[in-house]
């Protein structure tokens, strides 16, 4: 079994996976395209966008864990923090590790065995790694998949049945949906920015906890693991101060590219200009902090009877324009955009809060290239800008 996203959803997958008591691992991949031209004697300096990838490992239609593409040992290691364990394995003892299709699981297996750990808190890491891959991939809306029926990971500490899991996590990230613009990915770096309402407006406990936290080195995720509770749970206790402005939320620099790295070089020039039209102010600075480190001139504009005529003069390479805005429907927007000949062939991306066949048809009639449902990860916005945005950064060569 194998295809893409846009056809079947993850929750469908699951679902048959789970009524065919399946026995194998599911592969779920998003990413950018790549560029791969090379010039004329010299190799070419080409950027390669992130990827992400998940697997999920079944038995009988059963989960019996998730791992993200790149396997390594941080979310156990950030359980453990939690657990306060601070025995680990040596870099010879990882080394020596038996070969599996999870080194992660592995890995967590060595230290229940070397009674580093206990049953109780090896099956409450996995309880969370689960959660925390399944939210990820049921708010995922594009990529591609693959079911390998085959041998069970083992061996099973424990087994999950699919249906509950499901059905909480959809919940959850309906929720979650709810805190955007505010709060967008797990992957946002808590920091303090209004240190002095904050300690005039909260207990001195709470700022304390605030400040040890709020440092702009821990992920939301992290900070869920550090915790040992859920993603939501966590954006739902900052939320208040987020929307306060006391805490802002930013994204890892480790995301922008390295100009001494060879598949990065830009030549001084722009991957490409992208126009955000969305009346909300937040949408458009989530954008820019996604688009620009990755070589993208990115430049929002929150008023979509202005956008109209300034679009003529910043000539973009591609258009993201929302659909619900007060002033003018972006659906006006993107037929009065395609009466002209100057954005006949232009892409234009319909950003929805809604994942519906009507809006996907509404959005068709009018001339919409294609539809990026809100909230969005940082992935989905780079996949589906380099899926239409094929700009060549390097010089052209035979």
């Amino acid at each position: 079994m194998q295809g893409n996203l846009s056809e079947i959803d993850i929750c469908s997958i699951l679902q048959l996976i789970a009524l065919g008591q399946r026995t194998g691992q599911l592969w779920v991949e998003a990413h950018s395209s790549h560029h791969n031209k090379k010039l004329s004697g010299e190799r070419a300096n080409i950027y390669r966008p992130k990827q992400q990838s998940w697997f999920v490992f079944f038995l009988n239609g059963q989960i019996i864990y998730c791992r993200e593409g790149e396997s390594n040992l941080s979310r156990i290691n950030d359980y453990l923090r939690h657990y306060r364990v601070e025995m680990r394995l040596t870099d010879k003892q990882i080394a020596s590790l038996p070969s599996t299709d999870s080194p992660e699981y592995a890995y967590l297996w060595a230290l229940l065995e070397r009674n580093i750990i206990n049953p109780k808190i090896a099956g409450s890491i996995i309880h969370g790694l689960v959660h925390e891959t399944l939210f990820d991939l049921l708010s995922l809306h594009q990529g591609n998949f693959i079911f390998h029926q085959g041998a069970a990971l083992a061996p099973q500490l424990n087994t999950f049945e699919i249906a509950p899991f499901v059905t909480k996590i959809t919940k959850q990230v309906q929720e979650w949906k709810e805190l955007y613009p505010h709060i967008q990915s797990p992957e946002q770096l808590p920091v303090l920015s209004d240190k002095v309402q904050l300690q005039s407006s909260l207990p001195e406990a709470t700022v304390e906890k605030l400040q040890h936290w709020a440092d702009g080195k821990t992920s939301l995720r992290q900070l869920a693991r550090y915790l040992n509770r859920d993603i939501l749970t966590v954006a739902k206790a900052i939320y208040p101060y987020v929307q306060q402005s006391w805490l802002q939320l930013v994204y890892s620099a480790t995301t922008k590219p390295d100009p001494h790295n060879d598949n990065w070089e830009l030549k001084g020039k722009h991957r490409g200009r992208i126009v955000c039209i969305d009346d909300a102010i937040a949408i458009g600075e989530t954008i820019n902090s996604i688009l620009q480190p990755q070589g993208y001139e990115a430049i929002a504009l929150t008023n979509p009877l202005e956008a109209l005529s300034l679009v003529f003069q910043l000539k973009p390479d591609l258009i993201l324009c929302d659909i619900t805005m007060l002033e003018l429907e972006g659906y006006e927007v993107c037929a009065m955009l395609r009466h002209s000949t100057a954005f006949r062939l232009t892409p234009i991306i319909m950003l929805t809060g809604k994942d519906g066949f009507i809006d996907r048809v509404k959005a068709s009639m009018v001339g919409a290239t294609d539809y990026l449902t809100k909230p969005f990860t940082e992935t989905e916005l780079l996949m589906i800008v380099e899926k239409y945005l094929k700009i060549e950064f390097y010089e052209n060569g035979d």
